[in-house]
């Protein structure tokens, strides 16, 4: 199980390498809301999002690796990419085929081979372990590995030792290794404190798998979301989530949307739809924090221009 130890070893690995984000507030969503939010702001991270926390913890410990191999719509993709480049590493990654080009680009901007695969007809893992077999590579996968969920769970160390008196964290969720990592941090520094994750509709595998007890498969999932677009939770992550987060909340494109929109208009920035489910959850009622200090953890902000005014036309 993950313990809190590894998250602070995390952090002092990541110490002077990865950002330390800024916590953002809002008057008026605090009016609103009969709340005080506090929004840990990852999109301002290296490579655009938290993933650059797990990737760098993870490799940043091996010795004698040349050459990385990993799977992603796009975050964990750059984020892999831009540790190998500063590691001195070579970098290939399988992305599906509809990636968002501005995180293919990036992905390619920082050096690292992409190699695109169809994800409703073909096994993402099954590709990178022909890949990994070919070019006696490391995989680094985007969630279900110790280390990633240490690093990312530094996100929520540093939001709480900036802010006291938290009563509810609030954390998208994928493949569940940012909320596994943020619970873990919660828990031992915050007793009590609540965890919520929040879901896509379209993407409620754990949500299932937690009322399950047990994880849950469902089918190839869409959204605008697609950096939570995972058909069942890690093995790893699920056994960390099903005793530390408290329940998961879902939420509609359109409640997506009006987040993005929200961050955009009143308080300047930009977030992909992936980071805006936190807030979603939030503005719809489908979490409750009246009265509430709350921590919101904004993942990430890889957005192209076009696409973010698509999902906000009509908005």
């Amino acid at each position: 199980m993950l313990d809190f130890s590894d998250v602070e070893a995390a952090a002092k690995r990541l110490n002077g390498m990865a950002n330390r984000t800024p916590v953002l507030t809002s008057r008026t969503l605090n009016d609103r809301l009969g709340s005080q939010i506090f929004f840990k702001a990852e999109n301002f991270q290296r490579g655009g999002a938290f993933k650059f926390r797990g990737a760098y913890n993870r490799l940043s410990q091996t010795d004698d690796v040349r050459e990385v191999v990993a799977y992603s719509s796009g975050n964990h993709a750059q984020a892999v990419a831009l540790v190998c480049k500063i590691l001195g590493m070579n970098a290939t990654i399988a992305m599906p085929q509809d990636a968002p080009a501005v995180k293919v680009a990036a992905v390619k901007g920082y050096g690292a081979e992409v190699v695109h695969f169809d994800r409703f007809t073909q096994d993402r893992e099954a590709i990178c372990a022909d890949i990994a077999a070919d070019k006696d590579a490391l995989i680094v996968p985007p969630y279900d590995d110790w280390q990633i969920m240490a690093g990312a769970g530094t996100t929520a160390m540093e939001l709480i030792t900036d802010v006291e008196g938290l009563d509810l964290l609030v954390v998208c969720i994928g493949g569940g290794g940012l909320i596994a990592g943020c619970a873990t941090a919660a828990e031992a520094m915050v007793p009590g404190i609540g965890v919520i994750g929040v879901e896509p509709e379209s993407a409620n595998d754990t949500a299932l798998s937690l009322e399950a007890g047990e994880r849950v498969q469902i089918p190839v999932p869409t959204s605008s979301a697609d950096g939570l677009l995972v058909a069942i939770p890690g093995e790893l992550t699920f056994q960390v989530n099903k005793e530390r987060v408290d329940s998961v909340a879902l939420v509609t494109e359109d409640q997506i949307a009006d987040a993005m929109k929200f961050l955009f208009e009143r308080m300047k920035v930009v977030v992909e739809p992936s980071g805006a489910v936190g807030l979603s959850a939030l503005l719809s009622g489908a979490v409750e924090v009246s009265d509430k200090r709350v921590g919101v953890v904004i993942s990430g902000g890889n957005i192209g221009l076009d696409r973010f005014s698509q999902l906000l036309v009509g908005v």
